[in-house]
């Protein structure tokens, strides 16, 4: 099994699906699962963190019609330009954030805060030097997409976690950043999203990170290494 498959997909998996949003995995079997979303913003459907699939514009144009495309990670530049080029619409980046303006072949629009006329707004992290990331939430409906700092894939979650921090800030979890929110869904970009009682599972992820550090560790440090290594590639 490949940590990230880099060969065009063949194969749509529909993972998360809810009046207002989709998302599918356009390489189920990778280690990583990455996933993608479209969601239904306040001024048509954004489109997070792409990766394309056959039948996957169909799946979209369920929704509406795209109104932006959104890359909250500074290494999911993923396929944001070919998505953007298709739809005739900008690829949006904090900006703030290196790396994926040089990897799309689409105009780029910088922001701050909020992503265009979506409804949602950021919080920025920076986990790592060259990792960047932004969290976005939209308090009307309680959405919350979460690109790398937790997750439902291999290498994220422990026991009965449904939400796992990632092991790098599993001592130091993201607490005080992400305490306050009070989400419905909660959509990762790895992995199945978390649509019952999504905010007690994000508590229980924050709470219990640290506490559950050393049987990550044991059980996470090597999908980590790959996952991580094959990430530096791209």
């Amino acid at each position: 099994m490949p940590a990230y498959e880099r060969s065009e997909s063949t194969d749509l998996q529909v993972i998360d699906r809810w009046p207002d949003g989709v998302g599918w995995l356009a390489h189920p079997d990778e280690e990583g699962r990455r996933a993608s979303h479209a969601v239904v913003g306040d001024d048509g459907v954004w489109v997070f963190d792409p990766l394309d699939a056959p039948g996957v514009d169909g799946l979209i144009a369920e929704l509406g019609d795209v109104a932006g495309v959104a890359v909250l990670s500074s290494y999911h530049a993923r396929d944001a330009g070919a998505f953007a080029a298709r739809h005739d619409v900008a690829v949006h980046v904090p900006r703030w954030m290196d790396r994926v303006a040089d990897r799309v072949d689409a105009p780029v629009e910088r922001y701050d805060v909020a992503i265009g006329g979506s409804g949602f707004r950021v919080r920025r992290f920076d986990p790592l030097s060259l990792w960047t990331e932004a969290v976005a939430y939209r308090a009307d409906d309680g959405t919350l997409v979460v690109p790398d700092l937790l997750a439902s894939a291999p290498g994220y979650t422990v026991g009965d976690e449904r939400v796992g921090v990632v092991l790098s800030h599993r001592l130091f979890p993201p607490r005080d950043a992400l305490g306050d929110l009070d989400p419905e869904r909660v959509l990762f970009g790895h992995g199945d999203g978390v649509f019952d009682d999504a905010s007690a599972a994000l508590d229980d992820a924050l709470d219990g990170a640290r506490k559950r550090f050393p049987r990550a560790l044991v059980g996470q440090l090597g999908t980590n290494i790959r996952l991580l290594a094959a990430a530096m590639t791209d």
